[in-house]
């Protein structure tokens, strides 16, 4: 009965013996791993504190095109996205009422120019007054103003370009009604860019004309600087907030309609920044290795922010004091290993 007791008794404390070589906590008590790796203290630094807000890229020469007669437009040969130059003939309008309005007053001058040549003759004769002869005068040259007046009417038929910009909208077709004062194209000087956005009231008294800002626009690589052009001292009734126009640096990648963040200084504030060769991603998040006391290094999760191609800000997961390990080569640093300092032992 002993001998077939014993058997299993012992069978089973091999089974178990072996199963706690798996575990982590098994691990960890074998000798841990000397590595060499750089290491440095996290100590907060003193940079520039932003407020950050965002707006749309917009041009500040917006020019809308109308025409100033009435008529069918007979040739409107441009579209959205097409460049145009200054004197560029854009549309033509069938002038067909401006013609009829210089026909008329080409008439009456003539009829007042008759009449002037009559009165003064019989001025001459002393057979009309001297105030019936101005009165006929007066008449024949509000007569020439007119015809002059129906000439740069009809000279309005074509309307031409007024600046070098892109067609950003059309309104209107070839065969389409123009009237005075409807627009049929806007254009956009690409060159004169600005960025409007809104500031809280908290920020808006340390924000004058002529500051310089940083200007972020996701569709071109970094930034360009921008220069605050007015603050319009007027807050929004409903939002509480100040209008702010900065006006940008001329950049081929930069257009009209594209999204903006500005950043405006407003002092300084301490943050954590660390070497961007000691973060490590796992799944998608972010990590370091920190050393205790006793040199081992532990794995820790982060939460970064701006970084840089040196440098990253930690939002959270490490403190001041807390000390990072790592070395050049991918995964050389392991939890566990024991961690000599290339520069600077760990205390």
């Amino acid at each position: 009965m002993m001998k077939r007791t014993v058997f299993p008794v012992i069978l089973l404390a091999g089974l178990l013996a072996q199963g706690c070589e798996n575990e982590p906590g098994h691990q960890a008590a074998v000798a841990a791993v000397s590595i060499q790796a750089d290491t440095e203290a996290v100590k907060p630094v003193q940079v520039a504190a932003y407020y950050t807000t965002s707006g749309t890229v917009t041009s500040d020469h917006r020019v809308s095109i109308s025409s100033r007669i009435s008529g069918y437009i007979r040739k409107l040969s441009v579209r959205e996205g097409d460049h145009v130059n200054k004197g560029q003939v854009l549309v033509r309008v069938d002038p067909v009422n401006a013609k009829q309005t210089l026909v008329q007053a080409e008439a009456d001058l003539a009829n007042a120019k008759a009449d002037k040549q009559r009165y003064e003759s019989l001025f001459r004769d002393h057979a009309a007054s001297k105030q019936q002869l101005d009165r006929v005068r007066l008449r024949y040259q509000v007569a020439r103003s007119r015809v002059a007046q129906a000439r740069n009417q009809l000279g309005y038929a074509e309307v031409l370009s007024p600046v070098d910009g892109v067609v950003v909208e059309k309104r209107m077709s070839k065969g389409d009604l123009a009237s005075p004062g409807a627009a049929i194209l806007t254009l956009e000087d690409p060159t004169s860019l600005l960025v409007n956005t809104y500031v809280s009231e908290q920020f808006v008294s340390g924000i004058h004309a002529g500051d310089s800002v940083a200007v972020d626009i996701a569709a071109i690589d970094g930034h360009i600087t921008g220069t605050v052009r007015q603050v319009v001292e007027a807050a929004d009734a409903v939002s509480h907030q100040f209008l702010i126009k900065v006006a940008l640096q001329h950049h081929a990648g930069v257009h009209p309609g594209m999204y903006a963040q500005i950043g405006f200084s407003i002092g300084q504030r301490a943050e954590l920044r660390i070497p961007a060769i000691a973060v490590v991603q796992r799944a998608g998040l972010h990590g370091v290795y920190i050393i205790d006391k006793d040199h081992i290094a532990h794995y820790r999760q982060i939460r970064i922010g701006r970084q840089d191609h040196t440098s990253v800000t930690v939002l959270a997961g490490l403190h001041d004091g807390d000390i990072i390990a790592w070395n050049g080569t991918p995964k050389a640093v392991q939890t566990g290993m024991n961690i000599r300092s290339i520069n600077t032992e760990p205390k």
